[in-house]
Order: structure tokens, then sequence, then C-alpha cells
């Protein structure tokens, strides 16, 4: 099997292409965006339209507008971050709140990793896919129950939920909902963006057990601090909190989807426990190698980010096509910030990444820029076999990379997902949302830590 930079390659159950929605609507045809990035086509006209949503479409015309142009008066490009503000300075709030335990030494371990800054990447790509998918089509069905209220209600008894139960306080987060005219974000879809954050950070909190790592987002870990027991736990309380949250959002196929990642993410986790699929002594290299890879990666982080883009647009009621291409756009994003992760452990130190620098070599993992080498040189395989245990592996090993085009290549690779994921949304409304997302794809390549 012959892998191009930026070429698929999961099975086609894993990773069947999926074609970009045509949902543009031919009002925005006429609108010139100066700082367009990426070709738009298949445009086409709805003749049957409300008043309503020829509102909705000028409204969003006339953002759109003002914020381009002041991009380009600025020199600057669109701040993803500034599209969904309101909503992300209550992320941290709100996942505390649903955090809440009565064991006071739970409470602690469970909002630690909640107490530094991350970088909220998760929830921050949902909130903009969210309304990035508002002015799309809808699907013709029903929508769900989207009121705030009803996501944090029980759907059990009251008593029988907290019988006997120390983390009895209410799963809610009891701001009052943000409210931004025809562009908002639905409370459901925020609650999916502190989903997102839970199960994410919940990994973080078994894989720092998993790695024995000393330090997270510039911390001492939560293994470090008190003890891999307490974490592990915390990391099953705080999948525990979001299961209920998922549950209560009330929709069948997002409950699948975020209950699939879960799956994933041990499944994931496994795989990484050999370095190619039949976990030779001596392997050679082969393209398989890089599938393995890939489909790890894919688990351990890009399914995450994919079906969480896939249940926002579905939270959104958006029709089909749209949903398939948030889900794209997702799945392709995650491979491409992996991937910049695996060459960045190779390039940036320890204090500049917030964690241990060079630790994947150090737990015996070939990534990307190390099968890219091997490639080249077939003397890493025996290295790989043995997953760099003997002294003076790791060091060699690390040099080899360095010496070869292996960076490149991760960087050329991770830039291709990056081009895919901008293309699979490239027929949404234009927004500044969109214009948002775009942006995500571009700095994951630039990102330094």
């Amino acid at each position: 099997m012959q892998l191009r930079p930026g070429a698929a390659v999961f099975p086609d159950a894993v990773a069947r292409r999926i074609t970009a929605p045509s949902c543009a609507l031919s009002r925005y045809s006429a609108i010139s965006l100066n700082n367009s990035r990426i070709h738009r086509s298949s445009i086409h006209t709805s003749h049957r339209r409300d008043s309503a949503w020829a509102a909705a479409v000028q409204v969003a015309s006339s953002v759109v507008g003002n914020v381009v142009k002041k991009a380009s008066k600025d020199g600057m490009a669109i701040d993803p971050l500034r599209t969904v503000a309101k909503e992300m300075q209550f992320l941290t709030g709100n996942i505390r709140k649903l955090l809440g335990s009565g064991h006071p030494s739970l409470d602690r371990v469970a909002k630690y990793y909640t107490q530094a800054e991350g970088k909220h990447v998760r929830p921050l790509i949902v909130l903009l896919m969210s309304r990035a998918t508002h002015l799309c089509p809808k699907n013709p069905r029903p929508e769900h129950i989207q009121s705030g209220r009803a996501i944090d209600s029980s759907i059990s008894p009251v008593q029988i939920l907290s019988d006997l139960n120390p983390s009895a306080t209410p799963l809610s987060s009891t701001e009052p909902d943000i409210t931004d005219g025809i562009l908002g974000i639905l409370p459901s879809q925020r609650r999916l963006a502190e989903i997102a954050e839970l199960i994410h950070t919940a990994s973080l909190l078994h894989d720092d057990v998993i790695d024995h790592s000393v330090s997270r987002r510039g911390a001492p870990s939560a293994n470090l601090e008190f003890g891999n027991k307490m974490a592990v736990l915390a990391g099953d309380f705080l999948l525990g909190r979001a299961s209920v949250a998922l549950a209560r959002l009330r929709h069948v196929e997002v409950v699948e989807l975020l209950a699939t990642v879960i799956a994933n993410l041990v499944e994931g986790e496994f795989m990484q426990l050999k370095n190619t699929e039949r976990d030779e002594r001596n392997p050679k290299y082969s393209e398989e190698t890089l599938t393995y890879y890939l489909q790890k990666t894919y688990l351990k982080t890009a399914s995450l980010i994919s079906k969480s883009c896939r249940a926002a647009a579905l939270l959104g009621n958006a029709d089909v096509r749209i949903v398939d291409a948030a889900y794209s756009y997702g799945r392709n994003l995650g491979l491409a910030f992996q991937l910049v992760d695996d060459m960045l452990d190779y390039t940036r130190s320890g204090q500049d990444l917030g964690k241990p620098a060079g630790a994947d070599l150090e737990l015996g993992l070939a990534t990307a820029p190390l099968l890219f080498a091997w490639k080249q040189d077939p003397a890493l395989g025996a290295l790989v076999g043995r997953k760099f245990e003997m002294e003076g592996d790791v060091e060699k090993a690390r040099q080899l990379v360095l010496q070869s085009d292996g960076i490149e290549q991760t960087r050329a690779l991770a830039q291709g997902y990056s081009e895919k994921a901008i293309a699979a949304i490239a027929d949404f409304p234009e927004s500044e949302a969109k214009d948002g997302l775009v942006e995500m794809a571009q700095k994951t390549i630039k990102r330094q830590k």
C-alpha cells in the first residue's frame, strides 16, 4: 500500500470518502471575501425560504462582511476563540459544577486538571461547528428538546438517583442560558462541548497513570500529586458524570456516538501497547506499519473530535450531508492535530509543551517521525522491536529521526489532513464561525505546543 502525504489510509469502514455538502445559498455567492482561503463550489439556489430565513441570511451576511473588512484592514486572521467567547468563558465553571461530589477528596482530585489553563481545543471546535452549521439546511424531522432546563433535569426519579449517593449534588450548570440572537448556540450543544472536555480530561488522568507522567499543563500530574489509585478513580468519576450529562441530552444517536468514543479511547490504548500489528522482535518497515499507527491515532485522538463534531450537527438538527461533513472535518483535523503533537515531541522542550518532551521514545512508542525515518534507515527496526529499552536506544533513535526527513514528512502528512478538513466544510454558508474552523485547521499545523 503506497502512502502519499495527506492520503487517507483507513479501511473503507473507518474512513470512507465523504462528499462535502452543498448547503450555501445563492445569496452568499455575491459576498466577496478578501481572505477566502478555499474555493467554494456547488452553490445552489433555494426558492422556498420564509422571511425568517431571509432575515437570518441577511444578518449573517452583514456580520461576515464586517468581520472580514476589519480583519483585512488590521492584517489579522479570524480569531476562532472570539467567535464563541461568551460560551467559552463559562466552560471551566460549568465543568466544575458537573463534577461536584460530596466526598471532599474525590471532589479535589476530579477538579484538579480544571485548575490549570488547558487549550480547550475540543470544546472550542464543538462550539464553532455548532455555530457554523446553524444556517445550513435542516433535517425535516422534528427537533429534540433543546432548553437548558431539559438538559439539567433528570430522567429517573431524583430519589433513586440520589439514594445513599455522596455525589448527589445537582448535575447542572445553573447559570442563565446564553442568548445571541439567530446565531445562538443551543444549550444542548454547549453541554456537548462540556462533555467532550470531560471525556478528554478523564483520558488524561488515565493516560498519565499508564505512562507514569510527572507533569501535565505545567504542574505535577494528578498521579504524582494524589497517587495512581485516586487518579484512576477520578478519571472513572469524570466518565460517569459525563455519561449522565450525555444521557440528559435525550438524543439517542449522540449518546451512541460519545459512548463509542469512550470505547475507542480504550481500544487505541491497547493498540499503542504494540508498535506494529504483529509486534515482531525485529520488524521490517511496511506501509501497513503506518496504517496501524494512523488507526491507533484515530481511536486515541481523532475519534473524540470527529464524533463530537457530528454530534454538534445532529443536535442542531442539520441534514444528513451537513452531519457527514462535520464528521469528516473533525476526523481529518484530529489526525492532523495528533501528527503535529507527535512531531513537537521531537522539536520542542518540556517547558514549551507543559509536559515532558521526548516522552514517546521513553515509553517505547514509534510515532510518525520515527516511522518515516525507519522507512529510510532499516536499522531502526531492531530498536522499534525492542521498544527502545536498551541503554542508548532512545538517544540513538532520536538522532536518526533528526538526521532524516521524518519530521518534514510528518508535517506534510498533517498538512494534507488539515486541507481535507477545510475542504469538508467548503460549502457551508459563509460565517465567522466557518472562518474560525478554517483557522483552527490552519493553526493546527503552525502550533508550537
